[in-house]
């Protein structure tokens, strides 16, 4: 009988992986359990003794200390060290802490770089690389002092040679590459990057220096050497890490045809007279600013450029692999370009491209070169209405045309402006419906289901003879005026349903709280050009300040015709239409509509006044039923909406499925509170139907009848509202107070 032996097991932090009795710790995380602080005693300055605490130390980058410099030194609340956090194997190690001199800043130094000799070099390229260490807080001004700094330094004479000193510099420089890319201005920063790269170009014949942005290969030219290959691959060795492995080879046939392999250089040689290649292979483009290529989306592109000394090419083959979300995007096209530096931008000039299972390219330059690509997102269609949708607003539609129909044929029971405000509400309902229920889907999205092949040739051939400069990054879907077309007029009759809401419960606020004083002078004259004409100014001001030839997509979103609302990434954007020309003023007419419900709710509805006397008290029922009256007119039920908000799945699916019905349906609700009710549609059903009886359940808004005994309040009630037909109310002089 034989036993196993059996690894005890491991408690690891921070998400940190036990495997074999050992913590394999994420890259963030160090030590055997993975945990975070480690602390360091160093000699901070002669005879100063000061530990040092590092908290959070990312594999292959530095970290700063959590001690800083004293407030009164140059320098003040800067961290006082760095750390390197290495790995071997699998294994973090951390390097020793390098010290800033809390006295120096990057002009202080900047100043001294020029004349400083080989012992002064190390202590400034490593202050430098210190105080670039914190890339979020790196400005335009900082950026271009420390890569001026890294450029002297790197045309120091036999500079290579001084190991401490080209770590340092090739460490700022990838700390550079990090910062905010708002940081690199065009303008301001187009000839300091300039000179950078020129400089890392000839430094790369005599270095070999990688870090996690940068890297840079130097290798001898034997004279039988014919091609020299460059390649940066993915290696997957480690299992748990992941990380770049460069290579150089001489003499290959070609190009290789690994697809884990992110990007390769290939050089044929002639004239080959023992001199020296070099490469530099950046991991983002932040120093090749271009005025043309626009970047919009995160998707980093990688420089690859080869330099030769006592040799000379005749062509240069490249491949790239590039890494994106295959998901989220769809690459469908590609500019094989290098930087020209007498233009300090993108050219194509020399170069072709192929593509296969790579992208590759041809040219006749070795320096500086870069893959353009240019995506289109893959959108998420949405799916065609359901069958609540269709019968919802089906019944809402006929519903709205009967209540149109009724209220004009019946106008003259009513005052007209009772008559006009609630038909031009119906009417922007009706409309918005129709819109809705025939147009809302975009059109690409029956091109794209359907033939997916077909769609892809129709608008978006794949170009791999023109090798054209590209100019953004991101290719728009096909042009649909008609999509743009209904994305406006939805806009618009949503808005004037809303405003026409607010105009009804300004006028129920007049009408019912303020009984005894007439309508203002020309009130349907300015209800009119409020309800139709402020939604026209948002849409007109909307669309002014977002949609551009080409680029509807700024004002509208191409998943379904309706305003746009996230950004690239899928997150909700502050910046978008659909927060500052919809959201915000529907949320203020609802706050509006809200404020005047409870009022006439709580002062009108659900409060018995002592100074009305009625044949009867009224029911609970047609309390209820008059305030789900005002609630469907007032379009309250619109709030659910932004409930649909919260950040819980089922919880925004159960408001999603409540504001799916309650709203689709608010034609038929209309229709029902305020026509099938009516005892005048009532009276006319049953005589045209008998057998047809209809319920009697009185509610508010239809008309109140008031007696006074003065003349001056008989001409006022006469101006008061008659809001339901099947409310009447009498109101003796003797109960009404002396004036």
């Amino acid at each position: 009988e034989t036993t196993e032996s059996m690894l005890p097991p491991c408690f690891c932090l921070n998400n940190g992986v036990c495997q074999d009795g050992t913590c394999i710790c994420p890259e963030e995380w160090v030590g055997s359990l993975c945990e975070i602080a480690s602390i360091y005693t160093a000699n901070i300055s002669e005879g100063i003794l000061k530990n040092l605490t590092f908290q959070r130390l990312i594999v292959g980058k530095y970290g700063s200390s959590a001690e800083k410099c004293e407030p009164d030194t140059v320098n003040g609340n800067s961290s006082i060290a760095i750390r390197m956090c290495s790995r071997v194997g699998k294994t973090p190690i951390l390097q020793p802490p390098q010290i800033l001199n809390c006295n120096e800043n990057l002009d202080s130094l900047a100043s001294q770089v020029e004349t400083a000799d080989a012992s002064n070099v190390s202590a400034i390229a490593s202050n430098t690389q210190i105080l670039t260490s914190m890339p979020n807080q790196l400005t335009t001004q900082t950026i271009s002092t420390a890569a001026n700094i890294a450029v002297k330094i790197l045309k120091k004479p036999n500079i290579s040679e001084n190991a401490q000193a080209s770590v340092a510099v090739m460490a700022t420089v990838s700390q550079l590459l990090d910062a905010n890319e708002t940081e690199f201005n065009y303008n301001n920063l187009i000839d300091v990057t300039a000179s950078l790269t020129r400089t890392m170009e000839e430094f790369s014949l005599t270095s070999n220096i990688t870090q996690s942005n940068v890297a840079i290969q130097s290798v001898p030219l034997k004279l039988n050497s014919s091609t020299i290959l460059f390649s940066a691959q993915r290696d997957t060795a480690l299992g748990y890490f992941q990380s770049t492995k460069l290579e150089v080879q001489e003499n290959v046939p070609g190009l290789i045809g690994d697809l884990s392999t992110e990007v390769q250089i290939l050089l044929n040689i002639i004239n080959n007279n023992n001199g020296r290649v070099g490469f530099v292979l950046y991991q983002n483009d932040k120093f090749f600013q271009s005025r043309i290529y626009k970047s919009h989306s995160s998707f980093s592109k990688q420089i690859v450029s080869g330099n030769i000394d006592g040799g000379r090419t005749n062509g240069v083959e490249l491949a790239f692999s590039p890494k994106y979300n295959a998901s989220e995007l769809q690459l469908r096209d590609h500019a094989c370009v290098f930087w020209d530096y007498t233009i300090n931008d993108w050219s194509t000039a020399g170069c072709t491209k192929e593509r296969d299972q790579f992208l590759r390219c041809s040219c006749n330059h070795t320096t500086n070169f870069a893959v353009l690509m240019a995506f289109q997102i893959k959108y998420n269609y949405a799916k065609p209405l359901d069958y609540i949708s269709y019968i919802g607003i089906g019944l809402s539609i006929a519903g709205l045309v009967i209540t149109i129909l009724f209220q004009i044929f019946t106008r003259k029971t009513r005052r007209s402006s009772v008559t006009w405000m609630l038909v031009s509400l119906c009417f922007s309902m009706l409309i918005f419906n129709i819109i809705f229920i025939s147009g809302i889907e975009n059109r690409n999205a029956g091109n794209h289901s359907s033939d997916t092949n077909r769609y892809n040739q129709q608008y978006h051939t794949y170009d791999t003879t023109s090798n054209t400069l590209l100019t953004s990054d991101l290719i728009d879907p096909p042009a649909d005026p008609w999509c743009t077309v209904v994305a406006v007029l939805l806009h618009y009759f949503l808005l004037a349903t809303f405003m026409w809401t607010a105009l009804n419960s300004t006028q129920l606020y007049l009408l019912l709280l303020r009984a005894m004083k007439p309508l203002p002078e020309h009130f349907l004259v300015t209800m009119s050009v409020i309800g139709w004409g402020i939604p026209a100014a948002v849409v007109a001001i909307t669309l002014g300040a977002t949609y551009r030839e080409g680029k509807a997509l700024n004002y509208r979103q191409e998943e379904f015709c309706w305003l746009a609302a996230l950004d690239q990434n899928q997150n909700f954007s502050m910046e978008k239409p659909m927060l500052w020309s919809f959201l915000l003023p529907v949320a203020l007419i609802l706050l509006f509509n809200f404020i005047i419900f409870v009022n006439i709710t709580v002062s009108v509805i659900w409060r018995d006044n002592k100074n009305l006397t009625r044949n009867k008290k009224d029911s609970f029922m047609k309390k209820m039923i008059g305030t789900i009256s005002i609630v469907v007119v007032l379009g309250i039920t619109w709030t659910i909406g932004y409930l649909m908000l919260i950040n819980h799945e089922e919880t925004s699916l159960i408001f999603s499925y409540v504001f799916c019905i309650l709203n689709a349906t608010q034609g038929l609700q209309i229709c029902i509170l305020y026509t099938f009710r009516s005892p005048f549609f009532k009276k006319n059903v049953s005589e045209v139907f008998p057998v047809v009886s209809v319920p009697e359940i009185p509610a508010y808004l239809r008309s109140g009848i008031y007696y006074v005994s003065k003349s001056h309040l008989a001409r006022h009630a006469k101006e008061t509202f008659r809001p339901s037909e099947t409310f009447s109310e009498d109101i003796s002089s003797s109960n009404l107070p002396n004036s």
